[in-house]
């Protein structure tokens, strides 16, 4: 990621904290009495959201006007971002907040993010503090841990009870959810951070050597394996002060005997699954580090170029590509005539099925979404990266229906079940938002947190749980970065 001192419009993690350490700001002119001098508090946002935001202006030693941001949706309390405050006359401007207001007596009023929403700030004694995680039941012990050695990125896939995932280490595990004891494995010879795809008596996965696997179900013994072709591909894992993470891989997705895979060098293929030669292969110009969507006589690919794109499934030709803004990390997920996509910057996405076109865009206050959408009973629900927030939005207009904070990552696609919901969450530090490791159940009407278990810290830059939790009968599954498989009890 690239660093930047567009604060909340920058993709989030783009100010490292030895950046957000140092801060300049230009000479004004304005008076010392300037009553723009002081705390503010107020909301801004569109009809999908509005938002509590403090601002606080002060004078530095030097003289110069500084700012410090409050928004507690987006962990910001009291930061600091830098750039110039401009007085001119009645008006208060901050262009890398793209922050604009007009004084009139005891109040603040114009544009904020949102992008450029409306905002209204009136004076404040004192601005909101950050709260601890709420004190709530952990809820009971994990009923089994199995070591997996290496670390896990990738979500565990679930199927007849056997839960399928590989490792950093180069491993595909199968192992049985009702104990933890292990089915078989297979040796992959390179690290994987993708999931697997389980179709038939079929197991697929992509490795880092560029190859794309197929696997016996019951067995884990290889049946073929076709080159990708990215195998010099590298990778930024996630580390304290180097931003531009690339921890996720490749899912393959099984659609009417064709394998669709995206590669590191920006290739799409079709695969036949049942022979493993290509049927064709689509290039984009970034990375692929995510499932496709197949649906109908289509399959949808997000890219690091910032595209999404609409290809023919039966020969590869593009239908439309539509610029997201930003790097493309989620799969995208088709929900009836829409296309719904999260990416590093502008938020999440709902582009019309049959054009591109977008349809609305829900701004998540400087947060990544990688987090891959599900729908369920017509509510979406999805994860974030620092706005730490749970999200049910309404897919017809994305108006937001409640966040909840989770106090960590939340990278993974939620486990929605009648009541409930599951996510897994990150913990790391050195980091200038706070995030803590847990396995978190939430009330699916409300948001509310219902039992919290945390996650210890295991050492290193991050720890907990980077992908999906999976359902198996009454067991709830998870892997840790530290390359554990968890069973918790379905509550």
């Amino acid at each position: 990621m690239r660093s930047t001192l567009r604060f909340c419009l920058r993709v989030a993690r783009a100010v490292a904290p030895a950046v957000l350490a140092t801060f300049l700001f230009a000479a004004d002119g304005v008076a010392a009495d300037d009553p723009v001098v002081g705390r503010w508090i107020g909301t801004a946002g569109s009809v999908r959201e509005k938002i509590d935001v403090g601002l606080e202006f002060v004078r530095g030693a030097d003289g110069k006007l500084a700012l410090k941001l409050t928004q507690p949706v987006s962990n910001y309390f009291g930061a600091e971002p830098g750039g110039e405050v401009v007085r001119d006359g009645n008006r208060v401007a901050h262009e890398g907040l793209y922050l604009s207001l007009e004084l009139d007596g005891d109040t603040l009023r114009g544009t904020y993010p949102g992008p450029n929403s409306p905002a209204v700030f009136k004076r404040a004694a004192k601005l909101p503090v950050e709260a601890a995680p709420p004190k709530v039941p952990a809820g009971p012990a994990p009923r089994w841990e199995t070591r997996l050695g290496g670390q896990v990125y990738a979500s565990p896939v679930v199927v007849d009870g056997v839960a399928y995932v590989g490792t950093t280490g180069g491993i595909v595990n199968a192992v049985d959810t009702r104990d933890g004891k292990p089915v078989w494995t297979f040796t992959a010879g390179r690290a994987i951070f993708g999931s697997v795809a389980v179709a038939g008596d079929a197991v697929y996965v992509a490795a880092d050597n560029g190859l794309l696997f197929r696997l016996d179900r019951a067995t884990g013994k290889e049946r073929w394996r076709y080159r990708l072709g990215d195998e010099e591909a590298t990778r930024i894992l996630p580390h304290p002060t180097v931003y531009d993470w690339d921890w996720q891989g490749a899912q393959p997705v099984v659609a009417d005997g064709t394998v669709y895979v995206g590669a590191a060098d920006g290739g799409f293929h079709a695969v036949d699954a049942a022979k493993g030669e290509r049927r064709w292969r689509f290039d984009t110009r970034g990375r692929i580090r995510n499932a496709a969507a197949a649906a109908g006589d289509r399959v949808y690919v997000g890219s690091a170029d910032h595209f999404v794109y609409a290809l023919e499934s039966k020969t590869g030709r593009e239908a439309w590509r539509a610029d997201t803004g930003a790097e493309v990390d989620a799969a995208p997920v088709v929900h009836g005539d829409r296309v719904l996509v999260g990416n590093r910057g502008a938020g999440l996405l709902s582009l019309d099925a049959a054009t591109g076109e977008t349809k609305w865009r829900l701004f998540f206050w400087g947060s990544w979404v990688e987090s891959t959408p599900v729908v369920v009973d017509g509510t979406i629900y999805v994860g974030s990266s620092d706005l730490r927030r749970v999200s049910a939005i309404d897919p017809a207009d994305g108006r937001v229906l409640w966040r909840s904070d989770v106090y960590g990552w939340t990278w993974g696609t939620p486990l929605v079940t009648a009541n409930r919901i599951y996510v897994g969450a990150a913990g790391g530090t050195p980091y200038f938002v706070k995030h803590r490791a847990s396995f978190t159940v939430l009330d699916r009407k409300t948001g509310r947190i219902v039992a919290r278990h945390p996650l210890a810290d295991t050492g290193g830059h991050q720890w907990g749980i980077a992908g999906s939790p999976a359902l198996a009968g009454d067991s709830v599954i998870v892997a840790t970065i530290a390359g554990s498989l968890l069973a918790f009890a379905l509550r």
